[in-house]
């Protein structure tokens, strides 16, 4: 059994689509199935979500979905390759313009606008640089800072310029609308650059639906200049936050990645939002079966820093080992948390204070002073569990709730060990069979004292501290 409390998101592709596969994924520790929009077609995403949904119910495992949206895409187009060389003058434009007669043209009308004299114009994950030296008219006129071989259809990222980028694109509405209608658990919402993007797209998400419906949780990843810029009140409009350290590694300097991803975190904890950090982190085992120190290091660092979860790309979706993967950076994971260097040496603090949060916090410190073996949850929208977590406790949390959306939301958040009731009405019930589960799976002995805390359930809408109990 596994005894980790840091969350594992594993993205599926080729190697991992099968259902015996996913099976095995879950079993070595995926917590959470990640969906990648900008590949594959609705059908075979469909197909995956009925696949989770059916290994959750039979093993009885809460598994949440993520549906990663592509974003807003710049991307070359051009007549034929060109082979750069710094001495050369290489002019571009954008689709607006096609009389122009540029070299390259960008892809999305009107960006180069926004595009001025010694800004930077990154290509193909930054491997080509090209520097703007000049604008004549529509044309910008730039010099490659290295040499390679440019090609049509590559991405493109403008780390200088200001730009004024829907948040989705016709494409993103199509995917949101399926993953929607399908009730997956999180959407990853991609180039993030304010507060106002995230209220867009949960206006955009309700237009899909009835009123009182339930909408997917929004995961919004930190990936461009502009969103740290408007980090704080990003937070605080999301329900959760993505390190994307690939696109964000380009945007910035290299050097100072590491620290942002512990500023990411910091602040995400502060608000007690979860926060993933994601990228490259077990690269090496895409091909082989072991991952390199530098990456059982970058793990590590990543749980050190109380991340809720790290992130799988193309190790799980197209790798060679994507069960072994997972199992490494659970054996890393597990590792770490057993370490002094994991331990916390103050309490964490919230950058909000209301009643409710002054209560959860009691019921940390109660379970810290009286040493209970676990912290015992009853929630309905899973909030309490999420702002316990927030502090990152020692003792085990067990959360009861009835509501299979909240159970399934749950398995991204830190520490949090989600138990699903349904049909079991009454408080007294569900803490019944929960104990009697945990006590069955091993969580708990005869004993052993439990701090209770009562959130607003299906049948309260009142908080209590209950206390001290101890397990029969």
């Amino acid at each position: 059994m596994l005894h980790k409390s840091t969350k594992i998101v594993a993205t599926i592709g080729p190697a991992s689509e099968s259902k015996e596969m996913l099976e095995k994924m879950v079993e070595a520790g995926m917590n959470v199935v990640r969906l990648n929009f900008s590949h594959g077609e609705h059908e075979w995403h469909a197909q995956i979500i009925e696949r989770v949904r059916a290994i959750s119910r039979e093993k009885n495992q809460a598994i949440a979905i993520l549906a990663d949206m592509q974003g807003p895409r710049i991307r070359t187009e051009l007549k034929a390759p060109i082979n750069l060389q710094c001495d050369t003058i290489v002019t571009v434009s954008d689709i607006a313009h096609p009389e122009s007669q540029a070299d390259v043209l960008l892809d999305m009308a009107g960006i180069s606008d926004g595009i001025l004299a010694g800004h930077m114009i990154l290509i193909e994950d930054g491997t080509i640089e090209l520097e703007v030296l000049e604008r004549d008219g529509v044309i910008l006129k730039t010099k490659p800072k290295n040499e390679g071989l440019l090609k049509s259809r590559k991405g493109v990222i403008l780390p200088d310029s200001t730009l004024d980028l829907d948040i989705l694109s016709d494409k993103d509405k199509a995917d949101l609308r399926f993953a929607v209608e399908h009730a997956v658990d999180y959407i990853g919402l991609s180039f993030v650059g304010s507060a106002e993007d995230i209220a867009t797209v949960r206006s955009e998400m309700q237009s899909y639906v009835a009123p009182d419906t339930r909408l997917p949780k929004i995961i919004s990843k930190i990936e461009r200049k502009q969103a740290l810029a408007n980090l704080s009140t990003i937070i605080q409009a999301t329900d959760a936050v993505m390190v994307a350290r690939g696109d964000l590694g380009i945007e910035m300097p290299t050097s100072e990645v590491v620290l942002l991803q512990k500023h990411i975190i910091q602040e995400s904890l502060a608000a007690a939002k979860p926060v993933i950090v994601a990228t490259q982190m077990m690269k090496s085992m895409t091909e082989n079966p072991h991952p390199t120190r530098a990456e059982v290091s970058d793990v590590s660092n990543a749980v050190i820093d109380h991340t809720d979860a790290v992130m799988l790309s193309e190790e799980s979706a197209m790798g060679k080992y994507p069960v072994e993967t997972i199992a490494m950076m659970a054996e890393i994971i597990e590792k770490t948390e057993e370490s002094p260097f994991d331990d916390l040496y103050k309490a964490l603090h919230l950058n909000f204070r209301n009643e409710y949060s002054i209560l959860i916090r009691s019921a940390y410190e109660m379970a810290k002073s009286f040493h209970a073996k676990a912290i015992v949850i009853m929630t309905e929208s899973g909030l309490s569990a999420k702002l316990l977590s927030h502090f990152r406790p020692e003792r085990t949390l067990l959360i009861s709730t009835s509501d299979r959306r909240t159970w399934q939301e749950l398995a991204l958040v830190w520490g949090v060990n989600p138990y699903l009731y349904e049909g079991v009405t009454g408080i007294e019930a569900q803490k019944k069979q929960l104990l009697e589960d945990a006590k069955a799976n091993g969580s708990l002995v005869p004993g052993d004292k439990i701090t209770l805390f009562i959130g607003r359930t299906e049948t309260s809408e009142n908080m209590k501290l209950v206390g001290i109990q101890e397990v029969r």
